[in-house]
C-alpha cells in the first residue's frame, strides 16, 4: 500500500497546504485519479487549494568550547565536530521532510561576547523556535544566558549527554522552555516538530459551518461559512471521484450493513462539497454546524481525517484544537466522541458517527477495520470503526481555564455492538487509568487518541505555554 500522500518528503515544496501542514510537509505532485489514488490521496480532481502557510524557521545553536578539553565530558573519545555534524544532519533532514526553514549556525557559542552577537541577532529577526545544542559539562553558563535573553521565543535545549543532574534543572519550571535530555539523536526531529506545530496553530484556520468568527487563544482562526453548506451538498452531483470513493468503501467495508449504493454514492459526493468551502475560505480544516439537521456527512469527514484533515462534529471548535494537535505532533486522526460511563465495570464509552481508520497514522499502511452503517437516526452513512481491543489510548480535550488541555490515558476494552446497544455508530469502550469512577472525567467531546502519548503531549505543551490537567 502507498504511503500517505503527506510523508512522500522528496516532494516537499516548503510550504505547507491544507492538505498537507498538519502531516509536516507541503505536497505538490498531482495524484492519478484511480480508484486507489482518490482514498489514499486528496484527487487532483479537487485542485483548489487554499492560502498556503509558510514555512515555520527555527535557530539553531551550538554551545561548547571551540577546542573542547580531553578531561572534560564528554571527554577525549568523543569527536566533538563529528557529533555536532550529526546533530545538524539530522535537523536538517527533519526540516526538509516537515518543510521547516532552519537557520544553523555553525560556530559554536563559547563566551559572553558570542552570546551578545546572537541574541543581537535573535531580536532584531526572531525565529518561530530554537533549538540550543548544549554539548559541553562545563559550559552551561551561556546556555543559561541564551535561555534568560531569548524573549518569548519557543526553545528547546538539547543534551545529548553533556549535563549532570543540577544543568537539567535549567527551565523546568518556565514556560516556553523543553530540556531535550537523550542521547536519541531521532528525537531531534519531534523536537523540529514541536516548534513548528506552535506557529501552524496560530497560523491555522477553521471553517465552521454556521457560527461567528472568533480565534482560539492559540491563535488560531475560526472562520464562518458564507455559504450554505447544507443547500450546496444537495446541489452537488455524481463525479468520477465520488463514485470511485463510494466504491472504495464498498470494496474495504468489513460488511455493510444498513446503506446502499445510492446511499454511499451520495456521501462520496459530500467529500468534495466539504473540500470545496475549505478551499474557499482558505481554511485548513472544517467543523459541522448544523450537521444533525441533515444527512450528515459522516463518511466524508472519515475519509478527511485519514488524509491529515481537521474535521469535527456539531461546529465542535475545541475537539478541532484537539485534533489538529493530533495531527501535528502524531499524524494520527483523533475520534472525537459523546462520553458514556459504564458505571459496573468503570470504563468510559466514547461514541460518535464518524471517525478515521488510519488510527495509527495517516502514513501507516494499518487502516482499522470498518462497517459501513447508516446514521442512527436512520439517515445518510457512518463508519463504524472498530478499535484495536487491548491498545492504549490517549483521552484529550482543550478546557479551562484557557489555554489548558486536560489529558488521560487508558486502554481499548472492547467495541460496542448495535444492536443490541444503540448508540452512536462508532462506539469504544475504554479503561482510564487512575480514575476511581469515571463519572468524573471532565468535559464533553474528547477526544480518543490511538497509543499512550502523553508524555510527549506534555511536553509540547511546556513548549508551547499550554497548561496541563488531569481529565477527571
Amino acid at each position: 500500500m502507498s504511503n500517505c500522500r503527506t510523508c512522500r518528503t522528496k516532494h516537499c515544496s516548503g510550504i505547507i497546504s491544507r492538505r498537507g501542514f498538519l502531516a509536516g510537509a507541503g505536497a505538490a505532485a498531482a495524484v492519478a485519479a484511480s480508484e486507489i489514488g482518490l482514498f489514499e490521496y486528496a484527487s487532483s480532481l479537487m485542485a483548489d487549494e487554499p492560502k498556503q502557510i509558510a514555512k515555520a524557521d527555527v535557530d539553531v545553536v551550538y554551545v561548547r568550547p571551540p577546542n573542547p578539553r580531553d578531561v572534560s565530558w564528554p571527554g577525549g573519545a568523543c569527536d566533538i565536530g563529528a557529533q555536532q555534524a550529526m546533530f545538524t544532519k539530522a535537523l536538517r533532514s527533519a526540516g526538509e521532510k516537515l518543510g521547516v526553514e532552519l537557520r544553523v549556525q555553525d560556530e559554536p557559542i563559547h563566551t559572553d561576547a558570542h552570546v551578545a552577537r546572537y541574541v543581537e541577532r535573535l531580536k532584531k529577526s526572531p525565529p518561530d523556535g530554537l533549538m540550543i545544542g548544549a554539548m559541553e559539562l562545563f559550559g552551561w553558563a551561556p546556555v543559561k544566558k541564551l535561555v534568560q535573553q531569548r524573549g518569548g521565543v519557543p526553545t528547546i535545549i538539547y543534551s545529548h549527554l553533556s549535563g549532570f543532574t543540577g544543568n537539567l534543572q535549567l527551565g523546568r519550571d518556565q514556560p516556553g522552555v523543553l530540556m531535550a535530555a537523550t542521547q536519541k539523536t531521532d528525537w531531534l526531529e519531534t523536537g523540529v516538530r514541536m516548534l513548528a506545530a506552535i506557529r501552524r496553530l496560530r497560523e491555522a484556520r477553521i471553517l465552521l459551518t454556521r457560527g461567528r468568527e472568533s480565534v482560539h487563544e492559540l491563535g488560531t482562526r475560526i472562520v464562518p461559512c458564507k455559504a450554505d453548506w447544507q443547500a450546496e451538498i444537495a446541489k452537488a452531483r455524481d463525479t468520477a471521484e465520488s463514485r470511485a470513493i463510494a466504491a472504495f468503501y464498498e470494496k474495504n467495508a468489513k460488511k455493510i450493513v444498513e446503506p446502499v449504493r445510492a446511499d454511499i454514492v451520495e456521501a462520496a459526493r459530500q467529500y468534495g462539497v466539504l473540500r470545496r468551502l475549505m478551499a474557499d475560505h482558505d481554511c485548513q480544516g472544517i467543523t459541522l454546524a448544523g450537521c444533525l439537521t441533515t444527512k450528515p456527512p459522516c463518511l466524508a469527514v472519515s475519509k478527511l481525517r485519514d488524509e491529515g484533515v481537521v474535521a469535527t462534529c456539531e461546529g465542535c471548535t475545541h475537539g478541532a484544537l484537539g485534533e489538529m494537535v493530533s495531527f501535528l505532533l502524531f499524524n494520527r486522526p483523533a475520534f472525537i466522541q459523546d462520553p458514556s460511563p459504564n458505571t459496573i465495570d468503570n470504563t468510559l464509552i466514547g461514541a460518535h458517527c464518524t471517525c478515521g481508520t488510519r488510527l495509527e497514522g495517516c502514513d501507516k499502511d494499518y487502516r482499522a477495520p470498518f462497517v459501513l452503517r447508516n446514521y442512527h437516526t436512520r439517515q445518510g452513512v457512518s463508519v463504524q470503526v472498530l478499535w484495536p481491543v487491548g491498545s492504549q489510548v490517549t483521552v484529550i480535550q482543550f478546557g479551562w481555564p484557557k489555554k489548558t488541555l486536560m489529558i488521560g490515558t487508558g486502554k481499548v476494552v472492547s467495541n460496542i455492538d448495535q444492536p443490541p446497544s444503540g448508540c452512536c455508530r462508532t462506539a469504544v469502550e475504554i479503561t482510564v487509568d487512575g480514575c476511581a469512577d469515571t463519572r468524573d472525567v471532565k468535559g464533553f467531546h474528547q477526544l480518543f487518541i490511538l497509543g499512550n502519548v502523553e508524555r510527549p503531549l506534555r511536553q509540547f505543551c511546556k513548549l508551547a505555554g499550554i497548561k496541563v490537567s488531569r481529565i477527571y
